[in-house]
C-alpha cells in the first residue's frame, strides 16, 4: 500500500501520476477527457499508470484527485436547475447584488446575471436580529408555499440564505429539514454550512454557487468511488480543495464549493513544491488548461490565501488560494459578437470534438487552432 496515485481532470486532458514510495518509481499517463462520463477517462488514465508501473489497484493506498469540473460548470453555465430561498422582503437579493461598478468608465460593462432567475427565488416568513435573536419565528405555512413554487419549477437543488443566519443557524436548519421533506430528491444547501460571515449578497452568492454545483460534484465523486472500487481499490480517496489542502471525497460531496478551484489549487501547490526544491520562493504560476487560464502569485514560499474571490463576476466567500481565473484556455472557442468584435470563450471545444486541428470532428476555431495557423505550435514537431 505504498503506492500513491494523483489524477487531474481538465476540460481537454486527464492526467494520472503514480508514485511508488518504496522504489521511487514514477509512471505518468495522459488521455483525452471523456465529458459524457469523466470517470471513464479517469479510469483510463489510472489503468495506464498502473500498467506502466506494473502495479495492481489493490496495492494503491491513496488516490488524490484535482478537478476543474466545478469551475468549468459555472464558467460554461452547465449547472443544475436551482432555486433560492431567503427571508421575506429580500427576494431580489441576488438581482440587486452590489452597486459597485468594477470598470467605472467602461460603456460596454455588463453586470453578471444572477444565477437564479426571479421566478425561482422565493421567500419565507421569519426574521432574526443582528445578534441572532428571533424577531419572528419561522412560519411553516410560508415554507410549504415556497416548496410548492419550487416543486412547480422542477428544481434539482435549493440554496437557502436567511438574514443573519451566520449568527444563529436554527431557522436555516429547520427550513432545510422542511424542504427536504417536501421536495424528495432535491439537494438543499444552507448558508450557515457554507460561510458563517456577514454581508448578505456575498453569502447568498457563495451558497447559491455551492448549491448549483452540488448535484454535479455529488454524482461525479460517486461515479469515481464506484469505478475505483470495481477495480479493486481499497485505499483512501481524497479531493483537492480550493485552499490547497485535501478533503476526503465523502466530505466533498457535502460541501461542493470547496472543489471550485481544486485543479488550479493543485497546480499552484505543485509549482510551489518544485520551485522550492530549487531554492525559489517568489514566483508567478501560469496554468493554461482547455477551458480556463489560472494565474497566482507566491511570495516567500507561501501561497496567498484570500476570503474574497470572483468567478465570472460572481463573488465567493470561502478561504481559497488567491488565483485569478479567466475563461480562456487552449480549447476556448473564438467567435465574433453582434458588434463585430473578436471574442474568446467562455465556451470550449473540450475533448469532444476538441480543436479543429485535432482532426476529431471539430469545426469551430479555438486558441489552439490559432497557434497552429500562426506556427507557434508545430504539429510535425509536437
Amino acid at each position: 500500500m505504498s503506492v500513491r496515485v494523483a489524477v487531474d481532470i481538465g476540460g481537454t486532458f486527464t492526467d494520472a501520476t503514480l508514485i511508488d514510495e518504496e522504489s521511487g518509481a514514477v509512471s505518468i499517463a495522459k488521455v483525452l477527457t471523456t465529458p459524457a462520463d469523466p470517470s471513464e477517462g479517469f479510469m483510463q488514465a489510472v489503468d495506464r499508470a498502473l500498467a506502466d508501473g506494473n502495479v495492481a489497484a489493490a496495492q494503491v493506498g491513496f488516490v488524490v484527485h484535482a478537478t476543474t469540473v466545478a469551475t468549468n460548470a459555472i464558467i460554461e453555465g452547465k449547472i443544475a436547475r436551482g432555486g433560492f430561498v431567503t427571508t421575506e422582503g429580500f427576494r431580489d437579493l441576488l438581482e440587486i447584488a452590489r452597486q459597485v461598478r468594477p470598470s467605472l468608465y467602461d460603456t460596454q460593462f455588463e453586470k453578471a446575471k444572477p444565477l437564479v432567475p426571479r421566478d425561482r427565488a422565493v421567500t419565507v416568513a421569519e426574521r432574526l436580529g443582528p445578534a441572532g435573536e428571533v424577531l419572528r419565528p419561522l412560519e411553516d405555512d410560508s415554507v410549504r408555499a415556497a416548496a410548492a413554487i419550487l416543486r412547480r419549477e422542477n428544481v434539482e437543488t435549493v440554496a437557502v440564505c436567511l438574514l443573519h443566519a451566520y449568527v444563529n443557524p436554527e431557522h436555516e436548519q429547520r427550513l432545510r429539514d422542511l424542504l427536504l421533506a417536501a421536495l424528495p430528491g432535491v439537494h438543499v444547501t444552507i448558508s450557515s454550512d457554507i460561510t458563517r460571515e456577514f454581508r448578505e449578497f456575498e453569502r447568498a452568492s457563495t451558497t447559491t454557487l455551492s448549491a448549483y454545483v452540488q448535484p454535479v460534484i455529488d454524482r461525479y465523486i460517486a461515479r469515481f468511488r464506484d469505478r475505483l472500487g470495481s477495480a479493486g481499490f481499497r485505499g483512501r480517496f481524497s479531493v483537492m480543495q480550493s485552499n490547497g489542502g485535501r478533503l476526503p471525497a465523502e466530505a466533498m460531496r457535502a460541501n461542493a464549493i470547496n472543489a471550485l478551484l481544486s485543479g488550479p489549487a493543485a497546480g499552484v501547490m505543485g509549482a510551489l513544491r518544485q520551485t522550492g526544491r530549487s531554492g525559489y520562493g517568489n514566483l508567478i504560476t501560469l496554468d493554461i488548461g482547455g477551458t480556463s487560464t489560472d494565474v497566482s502569485v507566491v511570495t516567500g514560499g507561501k501561497p496567498q490565501l484570500t476570503q474574497e474571490f470572483e468567478l465570472d463576476g460572481l463573488p465567493i466567500r470561502i478561504p481559497l488560494l488567491d488565483i485569478n481565473t479567466i475563461g480562456a484556455g487552449g480549447g476556448s472557442i473564438i467567435w465574433i459578437d453582434d458588434g463585430g468584435m473578436l471574442r474568446v470563450g467562455p465556451h470550449s471545444a473540450g475533448a469532444v470534438p476538441g480543436p479543429a486541428c485535432y482532426g476529431r470532428g471539430g469545426v469551430l476555431p479555438t486558441l489552439t487552432d490559432a497557434h497552429v495557423v500562426r506556427g507557434t505550435v508545430r504539429p510535425e514537431a509536437f
